[in-house]
């Protein structure tokens, strides 16, 4: 059945894209035929003729041309007299161009006109990738091919043929109205302008609000459930306006972000400098959609099946697409108010009721109460600016002390063999205890080389060989290890902010700063309380420190721990804790193995409320904004802030519009306007082969008296055709490797 819509979902996007290509040849079309100008063909794809329709014909399979010279042939055979009077008048002219026979086309065309047989071959090609309308004596592709035929392209005045030329581009901007009319009247949902998690490493997660210190605030960055109401002083009405706004920034330049956040009286001003996202290669300020409380009613790769197997809740009733309606005995909307119930849930698993209701005869109400395991969370450790990996600034885990880092997903490629999920990295090469950001980088410099590791594996030490790629990866996926006390390199310095209104940070020293803890050390007690985990690690620092927490001062805690795995020779070390170390670990909270990745977005929908008029005014009001951002993509293209792997070509467009088709007839409608104006935009570039090129050739005809020299024609067209070509090859291959990759 998922392969059955998918490919309706395909023939509908191309078939949609089809009509764009169509509307923007019948505006070239009709321009021409208000002009005066002969089609000779208006085409929808491109390649062979796959059915074809001409006046006094009839539908065709394949081309009508062979018929309509066949038709005049009779004529001319049946009427020699006549034939040989309309080859003199012909061959006197200055038409060049001659049809099969000897016959000169101006001939062809006249006997034809005669016979009733229509100047205009309507066809379909076989390939749903363009169109275009064929007139006398103009070939976008060949300049030499000029007519002196007062019915030419070439013989039409400049002032219509830059109508011509333009009618396209206004057709499809035009159409984009009409659907952004369409999809406004109706209302179109979209992921609502929410903030759900922060990467502690990007900008949004060390941003201190401009205004903060005026609020009474102290806490650094946006949070989860924070709502972005303007960017720049201009409305953020949907959460792809944080995207778009941060993609297309200049580089270096500040984002100025209004934020509403609950608790807070008026709203939180930040100033925010985007930063190139390495996994994205777009910049970005490092947040993503605030999420629902209803699952994802589709499991790529199994993730959701996993996340809930991680979570302890297989079996326990809970299918796709089921929305969690209580938790912690509260009705819950958002995935934030469900986190809220785990941060005050004081380690006790959270109570939750899941649902599903009767969407047809075939499917019964559904009622689901599970209790959902929480876990502690640990500080986020921040690196001084220059340290860390470019994916990853920051570590997990409690003053400088930060889990070993282990491999989460079975290995990929040659080190499938070599690796196992569960392993932990004890060892890289001569690092013990590698910290996870080490770890990436070390990787990242021994590009094609083989790493000596050392793994934890089944409670054992080993030695293997692994193998890193040309790219610097062992295609694994790392995840820290909580349930065994043993550290990693201890960070004796973390960034701070220094107190200025953005994302400055100074370098400050940790609590074991000064300690003999090294990487591979195992924690064996805290006071005199045994350590199995980490857990049990924050659980007695908290309670070590509780009278401190009361007095709101310092502390010093005993830590004893042994510097090889078998926990011979323990030794100890002291922490000298502030009391903002002390505020800090009791300010920790809980959280829970359901990541927010497995939860539906928030929606919003945007809608003229029925009146016509406001649609009107959002329609014109989205595509100018749409014919702007086009514009800015290609100066971020040329400012390489924006790579050309992120543009889509056919292909990309029709697999991503596949998608889109799932969330409703009026997304489509949407999509379909953004397309079209993208149509538009790049149609009109000042490019030869394209629309724009051609207008530019336009306006030196109009101001010189004459077109531009062929030979320049020439090497335009051919230089136009060469950045085309390229460029189609480049984003089709983006394409398939987004597809199959």
């Amino acid at each position: 059945m998922d392969f059955l819509s998918s490919g309706f979902n395909v023939v509908l996007i191309i078939l949609g894209f089809g009509l764009l290509i169509f509307i923007h040849e019948l505006g070239h079309f009709i321009a021409a035929k208000w002009a005066g100008i002969r089609t000779e063909a208006f085409a929808i794809g491109m390649g062979p003729v796959l059915l074809a329709w001409r006046k006094g014909i009839g539908l065709r399979v394949g081309s009508t041309a062979r018929e309509y010279e066949r038709r005049v042939r009779e004529f001319l055979t049946s009427d020699d007299a006549h034939r040989g009077a309309s080859v003199e008048a012909a061959t006197s002219s200055s038409e060049v161009r001659e049809a099969q026979g000897g016959v000169p086309q101006a001939e062809m065309y006249r006997i034809g006109d005669k016979l009733g047989l229509g100047e205009t071959e309507y066809s379909l090609r076989i390939l749903p990738i363009g169109g275009f309308v064929k007139m006398l004596g103009q070939e976008d592709a060949n300049p030499n091919y000029v007519s002196n035929d007062p019915r030419s392209y070439t013989q039409c005045p400049v002032g219509k043929r830059m109508i011509v030329v333009s009618a396209g581009v206004i057709m499809n901007l035009l159409l984009a109205v009409i659907l952004f009319i369409i999809a406004f009247l109706i209302g179109v949902r979209f992921e609502a302008p929410v903030i759900g998690d922060v990467s502690p490493g990007l900008p949004a997660g060390r941003a201190i609000a401009v205004n903060a210190h005026d609020l009474g605030l102290s806490s650094v960055g946006l949070q989860p459930a924070d709502r972005v109401t303007q960017i720049n002083d201009e409305p953020a009405r949907t959460f792809a306006d944080i995207e778009i706004a941060s993609a297309m920034s200049k580089p270096g330049s500040v984002l100025r972000l209004t934020v509403e956040r609950d608790g807070v009286a008026s709203p939180l001003i930040f100033d925010i400098r985007p930063e190139k996202d390495p996994t994205t290669g777009l910049l970005a300020i490092g947040v993503t959609r605030g999420k629902s409380t209803r699952l994802w009613d589709r499991d790529e790769d199994s993730f959701i099946t996993q996340t809930l197997a991680k979570s302890g809740l297989s079996g326990t009733g809970i299918e796709l697409g089921m929305l969690m309606t209580r938790a912690a005995g509260a009705d819950v909307q958002t995935y934030e108010q469900f986190q809220d119930r785990v941060e005050r849930s004081d380690g006790q698993a959270i109570a939750t009721e899941w649902r599903r209701g009767a969407e047809s005869r075939l499917t019964a109400e559904k009622v689901v109460t599970v209790n959902v395991p929480v876990k502690p969370s640990f500080d986020v450790l921040r690196y001084p600016a220059g340290e860390g990996h470019e994916l990853q600034n920051f570590e997990l885990g409690l003053f400088g002390l930060t889990p070993l880092a282990e491999i989460s997903e079975a290995p990929l490629g040659k080190n499938a063999a070599v690796l196992r999920k569960g392993d932990v990295v004890l060892k890289l090469d001569s690092i013990v205890g590698p910290r996870m950001a080490d770890f990436r980088k070390e990787i990242g410099r021994r590009k094609g080389q083989d790493v000596q590791l050392t793994v934890l594996r089944d409670g054992e030490p080993l030695n293997v060989t692994a193998t890193v790629d040309r790219k610097g990866k062992l295609n694994v996926l790392l995840g820290y290890v909580w349930h065994l006390p043993i550290i990693a390199q201890p960070m004796r310095e973390v960034a701070i902010p220094d107190g200025a209104a953005d994302d400055h940070t100074r370098a400050a020293p940790t609590a074991i700063a000064d300690s003999s803890l090294e990487g591979g050390s195992r924690i064996v007690e805290v006071g005199n309380s045994p350590i199995g985990d980490w857990a049990d690690l924050r659980r007695e620092l908290r309670a070590a420190t509780q009278q401190a927490k009361d007095e709101k001062t310092g502390a010093s805690v005993s830590i004893r721990y042994s510097a090889s795995l078998d926990g011979s020779g323990p030794q100890t070390a002291g922490l000298q804790l502030t009391a903002n170390d002390v505020a800090s670990l009791h300010d920790l909270t809980w959280q829970t193995d359901l990541s927010s990745a497995i939860f539906q977005p928030l929606q919003t929908t945007l809608t003229a409320d029925g009146s016509p008029i406001k649609a009107i005014a959002m329609g014109f009001a989205e595509t100018k904004k749409l014919v702007l951002m086009t514009y800015l993509t290609i100066d971020r293209l040329i400012r390489r802030s924006v790579g050309v792997d992120q543009l889509r070509g056919p292909v990309g467009i029709v697999h991503l519009g596949s998608k889109i088709v799932d969330r409703g007839f009026t997304y489509l409608i949407f999509f379909l306007a953004m397309i079209s104006v993208n149509l538009a935009v790049i149609n009109f570039l000042p490019m030869p082969i394209v629309d724009g090129g051609l207008f530019l050739f336009l306006i030196y005809e109009k101001f010189k008296g004459k077109p531009p020299p062929l030979a320049f024609q020439n090497a335009a067209t051919v230089a136009g055709l060469c950045l085309i070509i390229t460029m189609f090859v480049v984003v089709t291959w983006n394409d398939v490797v987004r597809l199959f990759g």
